[in-house]
């Protein structure tokens, strides 16, 4: 449960959500610190992505509560829903560019959205964030044209045009050659701090989160298992904590999915 002493951006508690009959999170609680770049990991199917679909109000939770900037999530009508998602940017984990749209229009979608600015405005607002992304030179490019790591890149252009409060990347890491993620690594802590913001980061992928993250909570049968910095979660000691941080291949998740034994299983007339 978040520490009250503590200022937090997000606030988890006793959060349940299933999906039909298959619990995805049970029970749990958790707080994101102001000012931090906080990682949610865990392995495949622990419900990462379902937290932030609930933390964003895409979700309803079937008991407990969240609340984002004092907010309670679960209570909101649409109308003040969508007034709090004006101070969330959110990376997709494909980027979600709109393929009929060039780099600067694909920036400058929200503006044009959700604000009256004038032209004028609009266009340094978006060149500002498109050079602060290194791709100021590339706005009249076309979404067909652009590299995966530079999507990504146009994509968190366009999460920080409207200049949120919490920055959320869903497996931002996803699909990148060593230099576009290096790039992005850097964006991301980088970002973090220039903005005063407050950074999500959900992934799989230990060693790059390791790199940008402040914290790090890692999620298994529903809840919280272990939290705390990069370099506690790799001396933890639970058995699944030191399987997942360092990529052991057996362990509390085995190898083997449950079977018969297998020499009988072999010599048995049954079918599988």
């Amino acid at each position: 449960m978040p520490d009250a002493t503590t200022d937090y951006i997000v606030e988890i508690e006793g959060l349940g959500f299933s999906r039909g009959d298959r619990p995805v999170l049970d029970d749990l609680s958790l707080g994101i610190r102001r000012g931090e770049v906080t990682a949610i990991m865990g392995p495949s199917g622990t419900g990462k992505t379902t937290l932030l679909r609930l933390i964003t109000g895409q979700l309803e939770p079937e008991r407990g509560d969240i609340r984002v900037d004092g907010r309670h999530v679960n209570r909101l009508s649409r109308r003040e829903l969508y007034e709090m998602r004006q101070d969330i940017g959110m990376l997709f984990q494909q980027g979600a560019l709109l393929t009929d749209y060039d780099v600067f229009e694909n920036v400058a979608f929200p503006l044009r959205e959700h604000t009256n600015l004038p032209e004028r405005l609009i266009r340094q607002v978006v060149l500002t964030k498109l050079h602060a992304v290194g791709l100021r030179g590339a706005a009249r490019m076309m979404p067909s044209e652009l590299s995966g790591g530079m999507a990504r890149r146009v994509a968190l252009a366009r999460a920080i045009v409207m200049d949120p409060k919490l920055l959320i990347y869903d497996e931002p890491f996803a699909g990148l050659d060593p230099i576009s993620l290096g790039v992005v690594l850097r964006l991301i802590r980088n970002m973090n701090d220039a903005l005063n913001i407050t950074s999500i980061v959900v992934s799989h992928d230990v060693l790059q989160t390791a790199a940008v993250a402040d914290r790090s909570f890692i999620l298994a049968d529903g809840k919280v298992v272990a939290s705390g910095s990069p370099e506690q979660l790799r001396t933890h000691d639970s058995g699944f904590v030191q399987q997942f941080m360092h990529g052991h291949a057996d362990g509390p998740v085995p190898f083997h999915y449950p079977a018969p034994d297998y020499a009988e299983h072999l010599l048995s007339r049954r079918e599988s």
